[in-house]
């Protein structure tokens, strides 16, 4: 395993490919998938597998097989993010934070930090593609934004049960094993999550998988690209919302939605769009045009639909990003035209 480096440290270059090597390894999509489940980022989740791999490098000797590997990465992850997780500050989505603002009122205002805000990551980070569709489909269910800003509504021991029960499939008991903690309380603690997940249902929506999904999203990029609002209207449903992280402003409606990319949100047109697998629910990298031939990154979206409409349209307007996704930095094709 070559060398890792976070803020927290270094995991150390070994002489050789050991199994241990390989098995850490193996386990860092699922160890993801959890811990972006948890932190609701996946920077902070990247940030707490990558603390889980040192800390189990600098212990491989004492571990002895004293539980399976898994139980014993788990636990080790799941202490790290109950460490991240000590800040009062709950990640949401803008919907989370206030009511819907009329285009005609509609100010961006300052940016809030990043760590307001549930943060979106590629599928391919905590979802194997290659696995069995049924299964491929429900991990994908459970990155949905939504479903995500619902975790976090959880205190660490609920949203843990929860994520490791009804996500990965553990029993109470191997959770119970894990979190050091009695069956009973597991129990108890996935009783009381559900209730309050049951609070925070999201809207219906499309799997990635489905052909009209996918079909729609194709019908988004050509009218988004060629700025036709008139297509792109029509593509809306009625209550489809409008989200601008790291802004708290949020829109709903077709009405308003329209009004905000014809007027404030009018830098879009001449964008080019590369679709992307994202939080399951498919999306794009959104390039802003700055001059002839050339696009600069904007924002991630993350387009959620019911199959015949959007209903929603998620921004994450950091740039930043874009290299996080392994997107390209720029889109320039000055050099094919022949004007650099």
């Amino acid at each position: 395993m070559q060398p890792a480096t976070t803020s927290r440290g270094t995991v150390p270059e070994t002489a050789e490919d050991t199994p241990f090597d390989r098995q850490l390894e193996a386990s860092r999509r699922e160890l993801t998938g959890y811990c972006y489940r948890m932190l609701g980022a996946a920077s902070e989740a990247e940030d707490a597998v990558q603390e889980t791999m040192i800390k189990a490098w600098s212990k491989r000797e004492s571990f002895a097989g004293q539980s399976s590997l898994r139980t014993w990465l788990f636990r080790i992850a799941h202490n790290v993010c109950v460490d991240m997780l000590r800040s009062p500050q709950r990640r949401a989505r803008p919907m989370d934070l206030g009511p819907s603002t009329p285009t005609a009122e509609a100010v961006l205002g300052a940016p809030l930090t990043e760590r307001v805000f549930v943060q979106p990551i590629p599928d391919e980070r905590v979802v194997d593609p290659s696995g069995d569709p049924a299964v491929v489909a429900e991990a994908r269910d459970t990155i949905r934004l939504a479903f995500v800003a619902a975790l976090q509504h959880l205190p660490p021991l609920q949203r843990s049960a929860l994520v490791l029960c009804e996500v990965l499939r553990w029993s109470a008991a191997e959770v119970a094993a894990l979190l050091e903690v009695t069956t009973a309380s597991v129990n108890s603690a996935l009783q009381r999550a559900r209730k309050t997940m049951a609070g925070y249902e999201p809207s219906t929506h499309m799997p990635l998988e489905d052909p009209a999904h996918k079909v729609l999203l194709a019908k988004y990029l050509r009218a988004f690209e060629s700025y036709d609002m008139d297509v792109l209207v029509s593509l809306l449903r009625d209550d489809v919302v409008l989200s601008m992280p790291p802004f708290d402003l949020w829109l709903a409606g077709p009405d308003d939605v329209i009004a905000w990319f014809v007027g404030k949100g009018s830098v879009c047109e001449g964008g080019r769009l590369i679709p992307l697998d994202v939080n399951g629910a498919g999306g794009f990298a959104n390039y802003h045009l700055v001059e002839p031939g050339l696009w600069e990154p904007w924002a991630i979206q993350v387009i959620e639909t019911d199959g015949e409409r959007i209903i929603g349209h998620h921004n994450f307007l950091y740039p930043e990003m874009f290299e996080q996704f392994g997107l390209p930095p720029v889109i320039d094709e000055r050099k094919a035209a022949g004007r650099v």
